[in-house]
C-alpha cells in the first residue's frame, strides 16, 4: 500500500506548498494530490489556489511521485476541456496523473456556494452521477479522436463514492473507487465498486482502492489496526489530508 499526501491550498502561497511538497518527498510520500476547490471559504479560508494549476507546478517541481486532484468536480469543468487538461498533464508529469473525479456536493454542503458562484447551481444526486458518468465517456472518447492528445499512458479514472450507488458507478466507468477510511461501510463500497467492474467485463484484480483520511501519525505505522484492516482489504492507496500550515513546528 502507498501512502500519500492531500496538501489542501487554503490561504496559503504556492511557496509554502512548493516545500511541503519537498518535503513530503523526501519524507518518502508516495504521491500527492490536492483538492478542487474555487471559494476558500468553504473551508472557512479567504481564498485558495485552483487545482489544476496547482498540480501542474507540483508535478514539474518533481521527479517521481504521483500527482492527482481529490477530487475534482464535474460541475466545474467541462469534459472536452478537462480531456485535453488531463493529457497535458500526463505529458508533463511523464505519466504521473491519478484523474480523481467526483459528483461535487449536494444539497445542504457548503461546496454549493462555490457551485451557485460561477453559474453552475447544484443539482439532485442522480443528474449530479450522471455528469460523472458522462465526464469519464466523453473524456476517453476524445482521447481516441484524431486531432485530440491522446495521454500516455491513459490516466485511471478514480472515482470518489460514498454511497453504494457511486460506488457501483465507479466499478461500472472507473478505474478506481477513493472512499473514506474509516466510512462505516467502506467494505462494502469496495465489493460493489469490485462487482461492477467484473460485470463490466474488466479485470477487478486491476480496479485501484484508494481511502483517505485526516493526517495522524497512527497510520503511517504498518502494523496499527486501522493499517492493516486497509491491507486485508486490499487498498493501494493511503491518501493523508494535511492543511496549512505544513512545518510542524508550527502546528505544534
Amino acid at each position: 500500500m502507498e501512502v500519500d499526501l492531500r496538501l489542501d491550498p487554503f490561504d496559503t502561497p504556492w511557496a509554502e506548498i512548493r516545500d511541503a511538497v519537498r518535503a513530503a518527498v523526501d519524507g518518502g510520500f508516495a504521491g500527492i494530490w490536492t483538492p478542487d476547490h474555487l471559494d476558500g471559504r468553504v473551508f472557512g479560508a479567504s481564498q485558495v489556489l485552483e487545482c489544476w494549476t496547482t498540480l501542474t507546478a507540483i508535478a514539474v517541481s518533481t521527479s517521481d511521485v504521483k500527482v492527482g486532484p481529490l477530487v475534482l468536480n464535474v460541475a466545474n469543468r467541462e469534459p472536452a476541456v478537462l480531456a485535453s487538461m488531463a493529457a497535458t498533464l500526463q505529458d508533463v508529469s511523464g505519466g504521473r496523473l491519478l484523474l480523481g473525479l467526483g459528483a461535487g456536493g449536494g444539497t445542504g454542503v457548503p461546496f454549493r456556494r462555490e457551485e451557485e458562484a460561477i453559474g453552475r447551481a447544484d443539482a439532485a444526486d442522480p443528474v449530479r452521477r450522471a455528469r460523472v458518468e458522462a465526464c469519464a465517456q466523453e473524456m476517453r472518447r476524445l482521447w481516441d479522436t484524431p486531432g485530440f492528445l491522446r495521454p500516455d499512458p491513459v490516466p485511471p479514472v478514480v472515482i470518489a463514492a460514498f454511497g453504494p450507488k457511486m460506488a457501483e458507478l465507479a466499478g461500472r466507468v472507473g478505474d478506481g473507487i477513493n472512499a473514506p477510511a474509516l466510512h462505516p461501510r467502506l467494505r462494502e463500497l469496495v465489493a460493489i465498486a469490485r462487482d461492477a467492474c467484473a460485470d463490466a467485463g474488466r479485470d477487478p484484480a486491476s480496479f485501484l482502492v484508494t481511502v483517505y483520511a485526516e493526517f495522524d501519525e497512527t497510520w503511517l505505522d504498518v502494523n496499527s489496526p486501522a493499517r492493516v484492516d486497509l491491507a486485508a482489504l486490499g487498498a493501494d492507496r493511503l491518501i493523508l489530508f494535511l492543511g496549512p500550515p505544513f512545518d510542524a513546528a508550527r502546528r505544534g
